[in-house]
């Protein structure tokens, strides 16, 4: 049975994780892979833009999308496993 003061303490301890300011290698990781991602794309953006004004080789262009599919794909499979989590915590009895 949950009383007053157990749902304090696991809300003292539950609340330094949340706290603003303050945050977890975790979420520096997702941070700087999103990071990444968004660097990635601008990546293609640039390439796609010069191999239409023509100071980019066509190889170069095939190169950087093709990491970018990469990329993109490894995001998609991440967001999707983010998804499946979110709902199986939602199916959770409380």
């Amino acid at each position: 049975m949950i009383n007053s003061l157990n749902a304090a303490n696991a809300y003292s301890a539950a609340r330094s994780a949340v706290a603003p300011g303050q945050s977890s290698p975790a979420i520096e990781k997702i941070s700087q892979a999103a990071e990444d991602f968004a660097l990635q794309m601008s990546q293609v953006d640039a390439a796609s833009t010069g191999a239409m004004t023509g100071s980019v080789e066509t190889q170069q262009l095939v190169q950087t999308i093709a990491e970018s599919e990469l990329a993109m794909e490894t995001v998609v499979a991440i967001r999707d496993k983010v998804v499946e989590a979110y709902q199986e915590i939602l199916r959770m009895p409380v």
